[in-house]
């Protein structure tokens, strides 16, 4: 199982950015995945998840400004976030569980300017 996050950059706070997360090796329709982000000194923060059937859920810290969507045909999970803060600065990660197993994403910095 691979996953490979793109999309992070730097914005002024206000602005947006579109996460996406191609993953392979697995049946990726059948799975819930799942975006996380961390800053550095602290443990990973969960961002929000969404099912098989494209129930999402969300942190609070990101409710409202944030969707998590998949396209099941081209194996992807996106996150859109809008009216970005500073402190949505961090490093995001997508992740998937398979049977118990956690498999994660390389990462993709998201920096925020004030």
């Amino acid at each position: 199982v691979q996953l490979q996050a793109f999309g992070g950059g730097s914005v002024q706070a206000g602005g947006s950015l579109r996460l996406s997360c191609a993953v392979s090796g697995i049946n990726f329709r059948l799975v819930t995945v799942a975006w996380y982000r961390q800053v550095p000194g602290k443990g990973r923060e969960l961002v929000g998840t969404i099912t098989s059937n494209s129930t999402t859920n969300y942190a609070d810290s990101v409710k409202g400004r944030s969707t998590i969507s998949r396209d099941n045909v081209r194996n992807t999970l996106y996150l859109q976030m809008n009216n970005l803060k500073p402190e949505d600065a961090a490093v995001y990660y997508c992740n998937l569980n398979s049977y118990g197993r956690q498999f994660w994403g390389q990462g993709t910095l998201v920096t925020v300017s004030s």
